[in-house]
């Protein structure tokens, strides 16, 4: 009885003194060496060799987690072993498939909205790592191109500032400009003249965030390719492009070398306050990428396909309008003039050298090995 009593008062003993340890310290490469912390943040606490069920120290708030590619973002900070706050709106069940890109309990879910402060600031009050993918390619009658890459950019920058967040990540695009050229639309571009306003006031806000500005994404369920596929895309078995494709050119990235650039300015700490373009290793002319698309599809010139010039046929221009007033939540097959647009913008001349991020390596994907899957 003696010696149960003795065992009983040691386990109680251990109950009560390793968490008070706990909270002041954590132990380094040997039992013996102790290493005060310098706060009590979960960041500070790492724990493991770095793997999905370590925890390496990264407290990640990623708002659009839910999108193409916040997917891939939250997957590749799981895998290394960070805690993820994965804001979300509307229906859970969209944003609950996440859960598994984590270890067990590594992975937490919240709703906020991105015109409210409180729901913002409690998604990120414990992180010090902040991510915004948020975007949308067409307006609602709840949310203007305004609230979404102006004000919410802005807002999610202040409230980070005033949380003690030591990195902010925000993805841009690679044609953002003040008075972006007008193609198909008399004033340009809606979407990169407020996607540039919004990246200077997260600039002016939060000087060391760091800005992404990546070319066309592609990848599985990716806005891209996807659309030249749909049929509502085209006419009958006729693709209409801006001036055929001729005149655009594309120099699109994979969707996990971007997401991995991104890891990699996390980890990190030279590139705060830089802007990194993240584009793929080859440039092509759209009418060339559209030929092959539908060449890979095996509907070429002998099934019928061609292309023409968009700008001379008024039946597609009606077939754009329509769509947007009859679906103006989720045009079909993302069929917007906004979508147009933006797609048929120049990628700029000074880019092409720039093969992204650190290392021209992380976005050394070829687009021709990978479309096929």
């Amino acid at each position: 009885m003696a010696s149960i009593a003795r065992q009983l008062g040691v386990q109680s003993s251990r109950h009560h003194v390793v968490p008070a340890i706990s909270t002041a310290c954590v132990h380094a490469k040997y039992s013996t060496d102790v290493k005060p912390l310098s706060s009590t943040r979960l960041a500070t606490m790492k724990k493991g060799t770095g793997g999905r069920s370590s925890f390496n120290g990264i407290v990640a708030t990623v708002f659009g987690s839910t999108g193409f590619l916040g997917r891939y973002v939250c997957n590749k900070l799981g895998k290394i072993g960070s805690q993820l706050i994965l804001p979300y709106r509307g229906d859970h069940y969209d944003a609950l498939r996440l859960r598994l890109v984590g270890d067990l309990g590594q992975v937490l879910f919240m709703p906020y909205d991105i015109r409210d402060d409180a729901s913002i600031k409690k998604a990120m009050k414990y992180s010090n790592v902040v991510i915004n993918l948020v975007g949308r390619d067409w307006e609602t009658k709840n949310f203007k191109f305004e609230d979404i890459y102006i004000d919410g950019p802005a807002r999610i920058a202040r409230l980070a500032k005033e949380c003690g967040v030591e990195k902010l990540i925000h993805v841009s695009n690679i044609s953002v400009s003040e008075h972006p050229e007008p193609l198909l639309l008399p004033n340009g571009s809606k979407i990169l003249r407020t996607k540039f306003i919004g990246e200077r006031l997260v600039r002016d806000i939060f000087p060391d965030a760091v800005v992404f500005r990546p070319s066309d994404i592609y990848g599985s369920e990716d806005r891209f390719l996807r659309s030249y596929a749909n049929l509502w895309r085209r006419q009958f078995k006729a693709v209409p492009l801006w001036r055929s494709g001729e005149a655009t050119i594309k120099q699109p990235v994979f969707v996990s070398d971007v997401a991995a650039g991104i890891v990699a300015a996390i980890k990190n700490p030279d590139t705060a306050g830089n802007t990194y373009y993240a584009v793929g290793p080859k440039r092509y002319q759209l009418s060339e990428l559209v030929d092959w698309f539908f060449r890979v599809m095996r509907k070429g010139p002998d099934w019928g396909y061609v292309r023409y010039d968009m700008r001379f046929d008024p039946f597609f221009k009606l077939k754009v309008t329509l769509t947007e007033k009859i679906c103006p939540g989720w045009p079909i097959a993302g069929l917007s003039w906004e979508k147009l647009e933006k797609v048929n913008d120049l990628v700029c001349d000074l880019v092409c050298a720039c093969l992204g991020f650190l290392a021209a390596d992380l976005y050394s994907n070829q687009f021709s090995l990978e479309i096929f899957y």
